[in-house]
């Protein structure tokens, strides 16, 4: 089951694997896939419903037709978003439902809609970022999630690139907000320099770059989090609401359909940077020219009613430590 969800052997796959020892377990494996193809469909979805499709819907889907391999049914030359939507619509519809193995799951979706199999295919395979749910004993608390994520995004030359830097410079961590409708593109095509392109949405104020911030509170105005949300968790997680609560309940029962059933997700990234020269701060939010010099490490997801914790600072000392001890030191310290 594990092969259909299309988990790779790719370079960086082994390094993370090998760096923080996960998945120990194949059901774990089998199961938190599952969780990050729900969150690779859902990041499509967001960014096909969002008003800003035509520039964040990128790439667009290439998948054969299953009737004439001659023809592609989806196509970038001739974009269908309506089309895209269907088969994505019959994907989350059948994944909710269903507990079921892949091969019925598929099936399912055969009959439903020829495209949906297809495009989920697609939806898994364009990945370029590796991304595994991490165990309990490797999440960190201080986020108020049981939704987190090892993120690892930059092809092994970039990471190459990065520790050059970082064996030079040393390095720190930030925090990157962007709306989860631009994760399908992130995924894809990295962290890029939006500053005067039209993926720019929020003015670059302090020039051109990625731009990052030590402080939770200021990604997440980034990451879309209304103020309603952002109050101060006081506990680990946030089961005194219940929402947040029935989706950690279902999460322990194993129901991973129910997972990401939200249209309303928010996510944050935490990212590794280089504290070169060229790293401006202006304040707390920091703004790093060179995309060579920003690795993403970690995605936090949260659903309806859950709330991220608005105080977290990645400078202080405790705080520092412990991305350290949950990173593992092969790639804290390079």
């Amino acid at each position: 089951e594990l092969r259909l969800f299309g988990l790779c052997e790719r370079e960086l796959c082994v390094f993370a694997f090998q760096t923080l020892g996960v998945m120990n377990e194949a059901a774990d494996e089998i199961a938190t896939g599952a969780q990050v193809v729900d969150l690779l469909v859902s990041m499509c979805r967001s960014a096909l419903e969002s008003p800003r499709k035509v520039v964040i819907f990128e790439p667009y889907p290439s998948v054969v037709d299953p009737n004439d391999p001659q023809v592609l049914a989806f196509n970038p030359r001739k974009k269908n978003y309506d089309r895209v939507m269907k088969a994505l619509d019959s994907i989350t519809s059948i994944r909710e439902m269903t507990q079921a193995p892949y091969l019925e799951i598929k099936k399912q979706m055969d009959k439903q809609d020829p495209l949906a199999h297809p495009l989920l295919q697609w939806v898994i395979s364009s990945n370029r970022s590796h991304i595994v749910k991490l165990p309990v004993n490797r999440q960190l608390k201080f986020m108020h999630t049981p939704h987190q994520f090892l993120l690892l995004s930059s092809p092994p030359a970039k990471e190459s690139n990065f520790r050059a830097a970082k064996n030079l410079y040393g390095s720190t961590f930030a925090f990157h907000g962007s709306h989860i409708e631009n994760w399908h593109s992130i995924l894809r095509n990295g962290l890029v320099v939006a500053s005067n392109t039209r993926l720019q949405l929020h003015g670059a104020m302090f020039g051109i770059g990625i731009y990052l911030s030590p402080l939770s509170s200021i990604s997440f105005g980034y990451s879309g989090m209304n103020k309603k949300q952002q109050k101060v968790s006081a506990k680990d997680e946030p089961a005194s609401n219940s929402k947040g609560s029935n989706a950690l309940q279902s999460q322990k029962k194993g129901q991973q359909s129910q997972f990401l059933q939200s249209r309303n997700l928010k996510c944050i990234a935490l990212c590794e940077v280089i504290t070169s020269p060229d790293l401006h701060k202006h304040g707390e939010i920091w703004v790093v020219p060179n995309t060579d010099h920003v690795c993403t490490r970690f995605f936090f997801v949260y659903e309806d009613g859950q709330v991220g914790d608005t105080s977290i600072n990645t400078q202080e000392t405790g705080i520092h430590k412990e991305i350290l001890r949950v990173i593992g030191n092969q790639t804290a310290t390079g």
